[in-house]
């Protein structure tokens, strides 16, 4: 009986651990510095589209449910060394596949399956809507609108002076139109909008929150702003006043009027809820003493309720010029945690943190180090000295979550290296909880 019962714990011991799914090595991918890739799932495949050793853009498919099935595809664009030229990839509601990237102030550079959605049906599409519209391209994103129709915005034109355009995709007709009439945001030649968003929330409002930049060089970011829609189509301030296209600096909501040299950064301003439903924006400036703090801001009323939550001492991320910066604090949105508590995640050189405040007050009850979903992936790969471990995640249909893990080293300010470095492996994992990367 002794041995029966060894022999079956021995079968429930292997049993649970088979049922762990195993890393899946991918492909071999460029290393010499950061540009994000994308994954996206259907309810039959996953897809992931990325830069491979030789920089080239490819995109791989394989059933949800079978690792040992993949299916790769070479498209006709290869990466430099700019960290602005990630990758967007959506799925539109018929089943066709959408990637566009590899853009830096660039032409279009975009490809489309048919329905059947095979990558090996990928095809160049040229023109979207405009030739003149697309020809200085950067920040490509796919979302949905309200109807689950399939958008893309971008930035036309280059940092300093540029417009926010929205396109949105007909099914039937497979083409482009612009989704409004004109720009979300016109810089009127002298400025940018930055924008991270827009964001869904549970109130059935997109939101989002941007920064003004006058010139290309980093330190000129100032004014963090905010606007909403129920369409992506008609924009409002918080108080329901409209933002009629384009809005202007001159018409804009301000959430704080951080000046230039005023220590907040571009995508580093992060819409976030609490449990309440209520917009908080997550972001970074100087404080008195000129040292960067952390700072969040929520809407409660009428009014824009703005809280420095870190006390960092002797500590100053005094950023600058242009190019892609190494940086060294990311932030991400405020999410409700325990009872009467929301949680904001941060990472400042390398250390993942989260800030626990009290949610009525906005109070910081404890600042703690926590692990990434980064760090644990970087605990099962090769990372080089001096390389960080970038990360993408997507939930299947049924509620699993993918995890895609490379390491590179950082950006340099979109310079060359001065050694190329090996190829680092990409890797999928199935069990990484879902959190701040």
């Amino acid at each position: 009986m002794r041995l029966l019962g060894l022999v079956a714990a021995a079968f429930l011991l292997a049993t649970s651990v088979s049922a762990q799914p195993a890393p899946e090595a991918i492909d071999k991918v460029w290393a010499g510095h950061s540009a994000r890739f994308a994954m996206v799932t259907t309810k039959t495949h996953l897809y992931v589209a990325y830069y491979d050793a030789n920089r080239q853009l490819t995109v791989a498919q394989r059933p949800l449910n079978n690792p040992a099935h993949w299916i790769y595809h070479k498209l006709d664009t290869w990466l430099g060394w700019d960290s602005h030229n990630y990758i967007a990839m959506a799925v539109d509601p018929a089943g066709a596949i959408h990637v566009a990237g590899n853009m830096h102030v660039d032409p279009l550079t975009y490809f489309r399956s048919d329905p059947s959605g095979d990558i090996r049906t990928l095809q160049r599409i040229p023109v979207m809507v405009s030739p003149e519209r697309e020809s200085h391209m950067t920040y490509p994103v796919f979302m949905k609108d309200p109807a689950g129709r399939l958008v893309y915005k971008y930035r036309d034109g280059s940092s300093g002076q540029g417009d926010e355009i929205y396109n949105i995709y007909d099914d039937a007709s497979r083409t482009w139109k612009p989704l409004t009439s004109a720009p979300l945001v016109d810089g009127e030649g002298e400025r940018n909008a930055y924008f991270m968003g827009p964001v869904l929330g549970g109130d059935g409002w997109f939101h989002i929150a941007w920064v003004w930049r006058e010139t290309p060089m980093a330190e000129t970011n100032h004014d963090l702003s905010y606007a909403r829609s129920r369409d992506l189509v008609t924009w409002q301030k918080a108080d329901g006043s409209p933002l009629p296209l384009p809005i202007k600096f001159k018409d804009v909501e301000i959430v704080d009027p951080v000046p230039v040299k005023g220590g907040m950064i571009n995508n580093n301003t992060i819409i976030g809820f609490d449990a309440d439903g209520r917009v908080t924006i997550t972001y970074h400036k100087y404080d008195a003493a000129g040292n960067t703090q952390i700072w969040l801001a929520r809407r409660e009323g009428k009014t824009w309720n703005r809280r420095q939550i870190s006390a960092w001492k002797d500590y100053r991320w005094d950023f600058g010029g242009g190019g892609s910066l190494n940086s060294e604090i990311f932030v991400d949105g405020a999410k409700p945690g325990a009872a009467g508590q929301l949680i904001v995640p941060v990472m400042r050189l390398g250390q993942s943190l989260e800030f626990v405040l009290d949610a009525k007050t906005l109070k910081l009850i404890e600042e703690r180090k926590v692990a990434s979903v980064a760090d644990k992936a970087a605990t099962r790969l090769d990372v080089a000295d001096g390389e960080r471990t970038n990360t993408v995640q997507a939930t299947g249909p049924d509620g699993r979550v993918f995890t895609l893990a490379w390491p590179t080293l950082p950006p340099n300010r979109d310079l060359p290296q001065t050694k190329i470095p090996a190829p680092s492996d990409l890797v999928l994992f199935q069990d990484i909880d879902a959190g701040f990367r």
